[in-house]
């Protein structure tokens, strides 16, 4: 099973590190500061069964931000489930083998059929509403090498630090953190599955670059 161990803002500024140099009247060199851009990160609407979360995903990690457009412009999550979710921990989701799946049948398994390079970057960490890449053990997967679609949210308001530096954190939700809360709270069986079905609607690319 593919798993994870037991004020947010869609603009920001980054400044180019190398330094331009200019000609000056008098034909010496002035050093010109660095100029600031600003990155679009690109916004994702998740509607599900029980309300909406929009998630902004980091232009950090490009493998992972990519590979969530796509599968959400290709209809790959519409009707998968949030099979797995532990209250003060996470909500995870992605596996397209939940779709339609019997009560009481056992997921986290499936997936789009390929991985994706780790993203592991030191400025993310587990915060609260944080997005990041579910992905099968160390001992079978060394690299850390992420599941091609399922992903999780963590829904603790602590954050889940231990998992900083294991897992690619790619995305963070800026709005419905209140809908994260109520999915994580619903019954569940033994093997964290909500007794009643949380779907993935669908996905909505709603600002691209």
């Amino acid at each position: 099973m593919l798993s994870v161990c037991c004020t947010a803002q869609t603009k920001k500024e980054t400044t180019k590190t190398t330094k331009e140099t200019t000609k000056t009247n008098d034909g010496t060199n002035a050093t010109v500061e660095p100029k600031k851009v600003q990155e679009v990160m690109q916004e994702v609407i998740i509607e599900t069964s029980l309300g909406n979360i929009t998630i902004a995903l980091y232009n950090e990690t490009p493998l992972h931000r990519d590979n969530f457009i796509k599968l959400a412009n290709d209809h790959f999550y519409d009707g998968v489930l949030f099979h797995r979710i532990i209250q003060n921990f996470m909500i995870q989701a992605g596996d397209p083998d939940s779709k339609g799946a019997a009560k009481g049948q056992r997921l986290g398994m499936g997936g789009p059929g390929y991985t994706i390079p780790a993203e592991i970057l030191p400025q993310f960490s587990h915060k609260k509403g944080t997005l990041a890449a579910a992905r099968q053990g160390d001992q079978v997967n060394p690299k850390r090498e992420s599941s091609g679609s399922q992903f999780y949210i963590v829904d603790n308001p602590n954050g889940a630090h231990h998992l900083d530096g294991a897992y690619t954190i790619f995305g963070e939700v800026i709005k419905g953190l209140d809908v994260v809360d109520k999915i994580a709270s619903q019954p569940k069986d033994q093997a964290d599955r909500p007794l009643t079905d949380i779907k993935i609607i669908s996905m909505k690319v709603v600002k691209q670059q």
